[in-house]
């Protein structure tokens, strides 16, 4: 069963960039589509980024299109969400998640067959 690990959340203002890191252990995340979610009280977790394993297919959220780039190094075992231009709200709880499904969309939509316990981020002026 693979282990993820996320770290990077901080608080940070308005416009801030901040990079998130999600290690895996157990397995290797080369095998799986990875995907980040926010998380918030009261709300279903949203799939804010997917990437497929091996041929590069990405689902971005409307709402983070064009700031947030998601990435993965399939040889260390990581994947990484960097966020610019960071607004209120994209304020939440951030999880990395990977599914045996091969296609983005699939995966932010559903969530994942393993998470991780997620990092606070959180933008205020």
């Amino acid at each position: 069963q693979v282990q993820l690990v996320e770290s990077g959340g901080t608080s940070v203002q308005p416009g801030g960039s901040l990079r998130l890191s999600c290690t895996a252990s157990g397995g290797p995340l080369g095998e799986y589509t990875i995907g980040w979610f926010r998380e918030v009280p009261g709300a279903k977790p949203e799939g804010v980024s997917c990437l497929t394993a091996r041929d590069s297919q990405y689902y971005y959220a409307d709402s983070v299109r064009g700031r947030f780039t998601i990435s993965r190094d399939n040889a260390k075992n990581t994947a990484s969400l960097q966020m610019n231009n960071l607004k209120p709200e994209d304020t939440g709880v951030y999880f990395c998640a990977a599914g045996p499904v091969p296609s983005p969309g699939y995966t932010c939509w559903k969530g994942g067959d393993f998470r991780g316990q997620g990092t606070r981020v959180t933008v205020t002026s």
